[in-house]
C-alpha cells in the first residue's frame, strides 16, 4: 500500500509562490510525497509583478499569468489544488490548520506562508486618503488608476518616489496618454539612490528628462491638498513650494504582511516587519515556514523577486531532497539588479556601495592575507577609500557609466554599477559571487583585453601527434597531399601512426579529414569497407530493423552481403548490439565481433597474459573484499596497483587460470569491473560528507549509485565518470566524460571531458540539479552519445563534432528539443534492468569457460615472456628493441621435409561456418605454437607469434576479409560477385595484419609469418603440414622468440637512478634522529656561489 501523501499548504499565490509550487511539483515528481494546496488572496492567477507596466499596453490580465490557466489542471492527480479569492485570516499551528476568510478550513503537514507585501501609503501625511491618491502594487491598483486617468484628460500626474518601483510608475503614467504631463518626486539628490551614486543617478535623471518626464529632486511631501469633495488638486512640499496635480501614485517602497502571523503568535521582526525565519526558512511554530516579503532573515526583508525564488528553491530543496543530499541553508542573497527603465538600462551588482560604506563581505583569501598583514593588530575598522578603489568609466557622448569596486590590491571584484552599457553585468555577477581572484587587470573588465596576433590554434606542423613512431602533424598532411594516401588505412601503412598504442587515432583522423578537405576532396565518414555508413548510421538502422546478427546486419546494410567484416567493423557492431541487446559478449553470436579485450574478458598485458579487475562502485570496498583480493593476487603471483578510478588493478593472470581467480572474487562477493570494455569504467569520488568537514554533498553516495547503474553498458569508447562533494573537486570530476560537483542546490553536471593524448575540460551542461533528477538528465546524455557518437569516438571529441556543441546537446536532452527524451531514458531503463555479471555467468556456462585454455591440444602452459623483480612485484620484462624481421613467410619453401601430422579434433570447429570470427586454436607442437583456424568453411594456420612484438597472441585476433571488388563499385551498389579475397588475422596487440594464405603483413612490410597446409582427414582429426619438430622450434620455438630480460637494453631509468641513488621504496635507517633538525649548510653554501654554480640565482647548465 502505498504511504500516504503529506497535506502541503502554501497561502500565497504571488510569483514567490508559485515559484514554490513549481519546484515542488519539479522536485516531487518521482516520489510524489507531497498533495499541494494553495490559497490566493487575490481574484487572479500568479501573475508577473515585475512586468506591471505592460499591462497598460495590452490590459489583459492573462498576458501576465507566469503560468496559463491550464497548467493548474495538467499536475498529476491531487498533486495541486489551487484556489483563489480565498484570503486566510487564522492559523491554528496546535491543530495545523488555516482558516480563510469565507469559513473555509483547511489542514496541512506542512504549511508555507507566501504573504507578500503591501505597498506603503503614507497614511500621517494629511490627504493621503483623498480620491486620486494611489500606489502601485496590484492588478486591482492599475485597473482603478486606468479608469480613474480617463476622467482626468490634460491634468498633471505625479509619483512620489524615484527609486525602480517609481520610475515604472512613471513611465506607466506617461503610457496612458491622459496627462499633459508627468511629474517624479523623489527626495534626494539623484534617482535610484538605492542602488546608484551621484553621478550615475544624476546621468539617468538626465535621460528621463529628455524623455519628457518632469524630474523634481530633493523634494518631500509635506500634506496632499484637496478640494471639497476630497479630490486631489496639488502637493505641498516641505520647503513650502506647491504643485498643481489631479492625480498621485506613491511608490516609496513596501512592507512585509505579517498581520497573519502576529495573529497566530509566529515571531515577527518588531523594526521594518516581517515573519522571523531561520537559516532554513522555518518560524517560531512547527512545520510552518515563511518565503518572500513576508519573511525576515537575520532582521531583513527583501522586497526584490530574486531573494524570494531562491528562498522557494532553498525550502523546495529541503522539503523533497534533503535526505538524498545535505540540507540547505539560506544565505546572503544576491541583491544584484538589471532593468530597462524608460528606455534606460541600469545595473547594480555586489557591494555597489562599498566605496561609500566600506565593504561588507570581503572575499576569505583576501581576509586572511589583510589580517597576516597587519602585524599582529588586526586589520581594524578603516575608513572606505583604505580598504577598496573604485574604477570609473564616463561617456556623456553615449550615455555611458560604470564604476567597478575592487579590493585595494585590485584582485577581486566587489561590486559595481552600470548605465547606458550593461552587456557585461551577466559576466561580472558570477564574478563577484564566486570570490575568485581576477586573472585579468581591473581595466581590461571595463575597457576589454589587449589582443596580440590572430588566436590562431592550430598545431604546427612538427607537432608531434604519433609518440609509438614519432610521427609528426606535418608527416600525415605531406601524406594526404602527395597523393600517397588517400584513406587511413593507407596512413597507418605509410606513417606508421595510430599502430602503435592506438591512442593517437582521433586526432590523426580530424588531420587526416581536415588535409582532405582542404584538397578539395570528399570525406567519407564511413565505418570500414565494409559499410558506407558512419557507425550512428548503422546504429539506427540495427535498433530500426532490430537486427541481432552480424549476418543479418551485412546483408541489411554491407557492402558485401556475404563479406564477414574486420577487425575495424566486428568490434563496432558487436558494441552496438551490447548497447541494444545486452546478450553475453562471449555468447556464440557475438564473440566473434569482440576485440582483444572482450574475448576473455580482462585487458591483454604485454607477455599475453590478463588483468582482473573487480568493480569498487565508488572506490568504496570492505576490508572483507580486500582481503579476499589479497589472498587471490598472492595465490596467483600477480602485481597488483591502485589505478587513478579508485580500484585495485591485479596483472599477469593467465588465461587458464582466470576461470579460478574469478571464481574466488566472486564467491567473496565481487564482479567484473569492466575495465576490458568499451564501457563504464569507473565513477570516482572524494568521500564528501561521508566524512570529510568540507563536504556538502554525499559525493560518495551519488558515486555508488551511478557505478551501480551504468555498470556493464557498452558505448562507442570508455566512459569515466567523477562525483566531487564540493567545488575543492578532489574527485577531478570536471576531466571526465560525465562529473558531478555538489552545490547546496544540488550537483552541477558536468559532460564531455577527458585526459588521454588530447585533454578537454568538461562544460557544464546543467546548474544546481537536485539529486533525483540527475539520473534521468545522465540517461538521455549517456544515450544519445551511445546513439550518435562515431567508432571510437570520446565523448569529449562526439560534442566537439556536435553541430551546434553543448548549446545544442542541452535543447536535446533539458528541453527536448528532438522529442526523444522519453525514448532516451526507456532505452537506458531497459539495459540497466538486463544488467548481468559477465564473469559470473562465464563461470557456470560450460561453453563460455571452456575457451579459457592456453592450448586447446594439450594441458601444458609455457610462459611467453620472462619476467623480473621490481620494487617487489613481478612483471614482465620491457619489449625488445627491434621487432622479429625475419623472413617467416619463407620458410615454407626452405623446410627440409614435412609430413602431416594430426593436432587436434575436427569437431573442435563445429559451428564455425556460422561464426563472423570462425574459431581458432592454439596449437603447441614441440616447443613451438601455432595458430588454426577454420573461416568460411576453410582452414588457415599460421605460426602463433606476431614478429612486431614477439608476442604469441595472433590465434585470438579478429579476422578480417574485402568485401568483392571493392575498388570498383560504389556507395549505393552492393558488391557484384568475383573471387573471394584471403582472410587476414589483426594481431590483438597493435593489430599488425597478416594474410592468412600467403603470411605478408598488410601494414607493415617488413614483417611477415610463417603459414601452413591444412587438411582434414576420414578420421576426424585435423593435420598440418609440419617439418621435423626440432627444425620448427629452430625456427619458431617459444624458447628462442620469448622477450628476454636485457633485451631491451638498460633500464630507461637507469641514468637517473644513478644521479639520484636510488635504491628502492626507502625505509627508515636505524640511527635515523626523526626530531633533530638538518644541518642546512651545504645548501647554503651553494647559494652563496660556493659550488662553483655561478652563484644565487644563477640558471643550471641545462
Amino acid at each position: 500500500m502505498a504511504a500516504q501523501r503529506k497535506k502541503l499548504v502554501v497561502v500565497g499565490l504571488g510569483m514567490v509562490g508559485i515559484a514554490f509550487i513549481e519546484k515542488v511539483l519539479k522536485y516531487d515528481a518521482r516520489t510524489r510525497e507531497y498533495d499541494i494546496t494553495v490559497l490566493g488572496e487575490e481574484s487572479h492567477l500568479a501573475y508577473n509583478r515585475v512586468g506591471l507596466t505592460s499591462f497598460f499596453g495590452h490590459r489583459k490580465v492573462e498576458n501576465l499569468y507566469l503560468n496559463p490557466a491550464e497548467w493548474y489542471t495538467q499536475a498529476p492527480e491531487g498533486a495541486l489544488g489551487y484556489h483563489i479569492n480565498s484570503k486566510v485570516v487564522d492559523i491554528d499551528s496546535a491543530a495545523r490548520t488555516v482558516t480563510c476568510e469565507n469559513g473555509n478550513v483547511v489542514a496541512y503537514d506542512v504549511l508555507v506562508l507566501a504573504t507578500g507585501s503591501d505597498a506603503i501609503l503614507p497614511r500621517h501625511t494629511p490627504g493621503h486618503d483623498a480620491t486620486g491618491v494611489f500606489v502601485y502594487r496590484t492588478i486591482e491598483d492599475l485597473q482603478r488608476l486606468i479608469e480613474f486617468a480617463g476622467t482626468k484628460k490634460d491634468s498633471v500626474g505625479a509619483v512620489v518616489g524615484g527609486g525602480l518601483l517609481g520610475l515604472e510608475a512613471a513611465k506607466a503614467m506617461m503610457d496612458l496618454e491622459c496627462y499633459s504631463q508627468v511629474k517624479l518626486v523623489e527626495r534626494n539628490r539623484w534617482v535610484l539612490s538605492r542602488q546608484l551614486d551621484s553621478d550615475a543617478g544624476t546621468m539617468v535623471v538626465q535621460q528621463i528628462r529628455n524623455l519628457g518626464l518632469d524630474v523634481l529632486l530633493s523634494k518631500r511631501v509635506a500634506s496632499i491638498k484637496t478640494d471639497e469633495s476630497n479630490s486631489v488638486t496639488g502637493v505641498v512640499f516641505e520647503d513650502g513650494d506647491e504643485m498643481d496635480c489631479s492625480t498621485i501614485c506613491f511608490a516609496i517602497g513596501v512592507r512585509a504582511r505579517d498581520e497573519l502571523a502576529v495573529k497566530a503568535g509566529l515571531a515577527c521582526a518588531e523594526r521594518g516587519g516581517g515573519i522571523l525565519v531561520k537559516d532554513d526558512l522555518s518560524t517560531s511554530a512547527p512545520d510552518v515556514y515563511a518565503i518572500g516579503e513576508c519573511a525576515s532573515w537575520q532582521n531583513q526583508t527583501f522586497g526584490l523577486i530574486a531573494p524570494g525564488v531562491e528562498m522557494a528553491d532553498v525550502l523546495a530543496f529541503n522539503l523533497t531532497q534533503a535526505r538524498l543530499h545535505s540540507p540547505r541553508t539560506f544565505k546572503r542573497p544576491d541583491l544584484s539588479t538589471k532593468l530597462k527603465l524608460l528606455g534606460v538600462d541600469v545595473a547594480s551588482f555586489g557591494e555597489y556601495f562599498a566605496d561609500r560604506d566600506g565593504p561588507r563581505y570581503l572575499p576569505a583569501k583576501y581576509t586572511r592575507a589583510l589580517k597576516a598583514t597587519a602585524n599582529g593588530d588586526g586589520a581594524g575598522k578603516q575608513p572606505p577609500d583604505a580598504m577598496v578603489k573604485s574604477l570609473t568609466y564616463k561617456d556623456p557622448f553615449q550615455n555611458v557609466y560604470k564604476k567597478y569596486i575592487f579590493t585595494i590590491d585590485g584582485k577581486h571584484l566587489l561590486g559595481g554599477m552600470m548605465i547606458g552599457d550593461t552587456s557585461d553585468y551577466v559576466k561580472l555577477v558570477p564574478m563577484v559571487k564566486n570570490q575568485k581572484e581576477l586573472e585579468v587587470a581591473p581595466s581590461e573588465l571595463i575597457l576589454g583585453a589587449k589582443r596580440d596576433g590572430d588566436g590562431d590554434e592550430d598545431l604546427d606542423d612538427d607537432t608531434q601527434i604519433c609518440s609509438c613512431h614519432n610521427v609528426t602533424k606535418g608527416d600525415v598532411v605531406h601524406a594526404v597531399k602527395d597523393g600517397t594516401c588517400t584513406d587511413l588505412t593507407g596512413i597507418k601503412t605509410c606513417t606508421k601512426a595510430g599502430t602503435g598504442c592506438g591512442g593517437c587515432m582521433p586526432l590523426v583522423t580530424t588531420i587526416f579529414n581536415k588535409a582532405m578537405l582542404s584538397m578539395g576532396n570528399e570525406v567519407k565518414n564511413h565505418l570500414c569497407p565494409h559499410f558506407h555508413y558512419a557507425r550512428a548510421d548503422l546504429y539506427h538502422i540495427i535498433m530500426v530493423k532490430r537486427l541481432t546478427t552480424f549476418q543479418e546486419v551485412m546483408r541489411a546494410a554491407g557492402h558485401d552481403p556475404d563479406s564477414l567484416g574486420c577487425e575495424l567493423c566486428k568490434p563496432t557492431v558487436g558494441s552496438m548490439f551490447a548497447s541494444l541487446w545486452n546478450r553475453h559478449v562471449m555468447d556464440k553470436p557475438t564473440h566473434g565481433l569482440q576485440d582483444t579485450n572482450d574475448r576473455f574478458l580482462g585487458n591483454i598485458q604485454r607477455n599475453g597474459t590478463y588483468s582482473v579487475v573487480p568493480r569498487v562502485s565508488g572506490g568504496e570496498i570492505t576490508p572483507d573484499k580486500l582481503v579476499a583480493i589479497g589472498a587471490v593476487a598472492k595465490k596467483y603471483n600477480l602485481y597488483t596497483k591502485i589505478t587513478g578510478g579508485q580500484r585495485i588493478d591485479m596483472f599477469g593472470a593467465k588465461k587458464q587460470d582466470l576461470l579460478d581467480i574469478w571464481g574466488q572474487l566472486v564467491v567473496a562477493g565481487m564482479e567484473s569491473g569492466h575495465a576490458y570494455a568499451k564501457s563504464l569504467r569507473t565513477v570516482k569520488s572524494c568521500v564528501g560528507t561521508t566524512w570529510c568537514r568540507f563536504g556538502i554533498g554525499d559525493s560518495v553516495g551519488m558515486a555508488v549509485r551511478l557505478e551501480e547503474r551504468y555498470k556493464s553498458i557498452r558505448a562507442p569508447h570508455k566512459i569515466k565518470g567523477g562525483v566531487s562533494g564540493c567545488v575543492r573537486e578532489c574527485a577531478e570530476a570536471q576531466n571526465k566524460d560525465f562529473g558531478l560537483i555538489a552545490t547546496e542546490k544540488g550537483f552541477n553536471i558536468f559532460v564531455a571531458g577527458n585526459g588521454g593524448a588530447k585533454p578537454r575540460h568538461a562544460e557544464l551542461l546543467a546548474k544546481d540539479v537536485p539529486p533525483s533528477e540527475v539520473v534521468p538528465i545522465l540517461d538521455r546524455y549517456l544515450m544519445f552519445y551511445i546513439r550518435t557518437a562515431d567508432k571510437l569516438q570520446r565523448t569529449a571529441r562526439w560534442l566537439e563534432n556536435l553541430p551546434g556543441g553543448l548549446q545544442y546537446l542541452k535543447e536535446v536532452v533539458l528541453e527536448d528539443k528532438l522529442g526523444i527524451c522519453a525514448s532516451l531514458e526507456a532505452q537506458m531503463q531497459e539495459l540497466v534492468d538486463s544488467f548481468f555479471d559477465e564473469w559470473a555467468e562465464a563461470i557456470k556456462t560450460p561453453a563460455m569457460a571452456a575457451k579459457f585454455k592456453q592450448f586447446q591440444n594439450t594441458t601444458e602452459t609455457v610462459d611467453n615472456m620472462e619476467v623480473e623483480q621490481d620494487r617487489g612485484q613481478a612483471r614482465p620484462v620491457f619489449w625488445a628493441k627491434d621487432a622479429a624481421a625475419e623472413d617467416f613467410q619463407g620458410l615454407r619453401a626452405r623446410w627440409s621435409t614435412t609430413t602431416w601430422q594430426p593436432v587436434i579434433e575436427a569437431s573442435y570447429f563445429d559451428g564455425a561456418d556460422e561464426s563472423p570470427n570462425g574459431i581458432s586454436a592454439t596449437i603447441k607442437r614441440g616447443d613451438t605454437q601455432l595458430a588454426l583456424w577454420r573461416f568460411r568453411g576453410r582452414y588457415y594456420a599460421t605460426q602463433q607469434m606476431c614478429p612486431h612484438k614477439r608476442a604469441f597472441v595472433l590465434s585470438d585476433g579478429l579476422l578480417g576479409q574485402a568485401p568483392r571488388d571493392d575498388e570498383s563499385v560504389g556507395d549505393a551498389q552492393p558488391a557484384q560477385a568475383g573471387p573471394t579475397k584471403s582472410p587476414w588475422v589483426s594481431c590483438p596487440h597493435h593489430k599488425r595484419n597478416f594474410d592468412l594464405s600467403s603470411g605478408a603483413c598488410k601494414t607493415d612490410e617488413s614483417l611477415s609469418i610463417a603459414t601452413f597446409e591444412v587438411q582434414v582427414r576420414d578420421d576426424g582429426l585435423v593435420y598440418l603440414d609440419l617439418p621435423p619438430v626440432a627444425e620448427l622450434d629452430a625456427a619458431l620455438g617459444t624458447r628462442k622468440w620469448m622477450v628476454k630480460k636485457g633485451e631491451a637494453g638498460e633500464s630507461p631509468f637507469a641514468q637517473l637512478d644513478r644521479k639520484i641513488q636510488f635504491k628502492g621504496i626507502r625505509g627508515k635507517k636505524p640511527s635515523a634522529m626523526p626530531h633533530a633538525a638538518t644541518s642546512m649548510q651545504r645548501p647554503v653554501a651553494l647559494m652563496a656561489g660556493g659550488g662553483g654554480g655561478g652563484g644565487c640565482g644563477s640558471a643550471p647548465d641545462w
